[in-house]
């Protein structure tokens, strides 16, 4: 596929994937773009111009076939495929992601998790054991990472980041507390900042109960 997607609608799609999830828990076949609309509280109009920007998958007068939609959505957001992830700092956030199950039924496998504290290197997390970080370039050259996850203080994120892109490490899903600027342009970053989040809530709170 040739035509640029913007990142707009690139990020509406995780949303489509996970309502069709349910909707086949649901047992639910077949829904029109107005029921969806209606479920996800987005126009019917954003829907198909969103999914037309892949070929549009709907049929006149029949809707969507929510299993193959699901499956379509899936194979857009590159989930036919296996990704590797190593995690990067094995604090609480990092025992966290390391411990949330779902990633891998959406075919992101931890393969790996380092850290500089002496006390939990060699402990395992779900059987994977946690690696001292003189042990991450080895690792690195010898294993397929697709993903480095970073949940480690922003001081020595930008560091690690540049040596992780040196590694031949492609992505980096960013939870350190300062947005990263890699010089190679091939490298994919998803900055993660929960506080911005946080504040976002904390506004729409004081909007809505002044």
């Amino acid at each position: 596929m040739n035509k640029e997607i913007s990142q707009a609608v690139i990020r509406r799609m995780p949303r489509y994937y996970r309502y069709l999830g349910e909707l086949l828990e649901s047992g639910v076949e077949r829904i029109s773009s107005g029921d969806l609309s209606r479920l996800m509280k987005v126009t019917a109009s954003q829907i198909r111009q969103d999914l037309n920007n892949f070929g549009g998958f709907g049929q006149q007068g029949y809707g969507y076939n929510v299993p193959y939609l699901y499956d379509e959505i899936g194979k857009i957001l590159g989930l036919n495929q296996t990704h590797n992830i190593i995690i990067i700092g094995v604090g609480n956030l990092g025992l966290a992601i390391a411990n949330y199950m779902k990633f891998e039924k959406l075919g992101f496998k931890l393969v790996a998790l380092f850290d500089i504290n002496p006390n939990i290197i060699g402990q395992e997390v779900r059987g994977i054991k946690i690696r001292s970080m003189e042990e991450l370039e080895d690792f690195c050259r010898n294993n397929a990472v697709d993903i480095a996850a970073l949940t480690m203080p922003k001081a020595t994120a930008d560091n690690i980041a540049h040596h992780l892109v040196e590694m031949g490490v492609h992505a980096i899903w960013n939870f350190a507390h300062v947005d990263l600027d890699l010089p190679d342009e091939s490298v994919v970053v998803e900055n993660v900042h929960l506080s911005d989040s946080l504040m976002q809530l904390s506004y729409n709170i004081t909007k809505n109960f002044k």
